[in-house]
């Protein structure tokens, strides 16, 4: 059965020339994109493209195809503007901070989606750090915000969640000594040190602190979590970095376990700016687990 995902992705192929980026334009998988294409082809009984070694093309009934694929679209975005007029969004903005790591690993499907859903609303994402964003919430300069650690009484949705995790060059002594299970905070300490911030309070060094321990040698200190990886691939110290920003490419490293595990939490908050408007309480009220306050 044929729905508005094939015939975004069918636009978004013929455009890239390419399935995988066509993919991650409308937020599925390579293999997913490969599946939906091949379902459509055999609903419609022809090839909507050709395969080349380097480059997907277009046949010549699939350019007919695509034609109206493009008009259905843009007939779905007129309807949504009339929508969005008619309960007064329409030309709105939603300002949106978050520290880098979340901004480039769990905000773009969700600014897509409700881009999607609200052609008319203007989305501008803000990159700060976390005490950055946390001012700009307080100020309302921002309508809504991502924050570290939420308490409970500021009314957060959980975006996500990730754990911290110790890396090591890959022949470090410490693979050995250490419990089968993972590595501890005291153990790390004593390490020479690659200090990650990823512009953020909440690091190694605050973990360390908050433990009542201290790092006696910090070689280096950067704010971009693949750099301290790369620099203890080199050999200069060990890292402590959250899960969710390791590297694709782990050859030379040794990702261990915290023990006790230590987590941090991605909290989306709304300042007060953001309680005040339509268009943000829009885009609450499409996000699954979001709670009217």
């Amino acid at each position: 059965m044929m729905n508005l995902l094939h015939w975004r992705l069918i636009v978004a192929v013929a455009d890239a020339g390419n399935i995988s980026r066509a993919a991650e334009r409308v937020g599925i998988t390579q293999s997913g994109a490969s599946q939906a294409i091949a379902q459509l082809e055999a609903s419609l009984g022809f090839q909507v493209f050709t395969r080349e070694r380097r480059h997907i093309g277009v046949t010549a009934l699939g350019e007919q195809v695509i034609e109206h694929a493009r008009a259905m679209l843009e007939r779905l975005d007129a309807i949504r503007l009339l929508v969005d007029d008619s309960k007064g969004l329409s030309g709105g903005r939603i300002r949106l901070a978050s520290f880098p790591s979340v901004i480039s690993v769990l905000l773009p499907g969700l600014l897509r989606d409700f881009q999607r859903r609200h052609p008319g609303i203007e989305l501008v994402a803000l990159e700060g750090t976390d005490e950055e964003v946390e001012d700009w919430l307080a100020a309302g300069t921002v309508e809504l915000g991502v924050v570290l650690n939420p308490t409970p009484d500021r009314a957060a949705m959980v975006l996500g969640r990730d754990a911290w995790v110790a890396v090591l060059p890959v022949n470090h002594p410490l693979r050995c000594r250490a419990s089968e299970r993972g590595v501890t905070l005291e153990e790390l300490a004593e390490q020479p040190f690659i200090l990650a911030t990823g512009g953020c309070a909440a690091n190694a060094k605050s973990l360390v602190e908050h433990a009542g321990l201290h790092l006696s040698d910090v070689r280096v200190t950067v704010r971009d979590w693949t750099s301290a990886c790369i620099l203890v691939r080199e050999g200069m110290g060990v890292a402590l970095v959250p899960e969710s920003t390791l590297p694709d490419d782990q050859r030379g490293l040794r990702v261990m376990p915290l023990v006790p595990a230590i987590h941090r939490t991605f909290g989306l908050v709304c300042s007060a700016a953001g309680k005040a408007s339509r268009p943000v309480q829009a885009l609450l009220e499409g996000l699954p687990g979001w709670s009217r306050q």
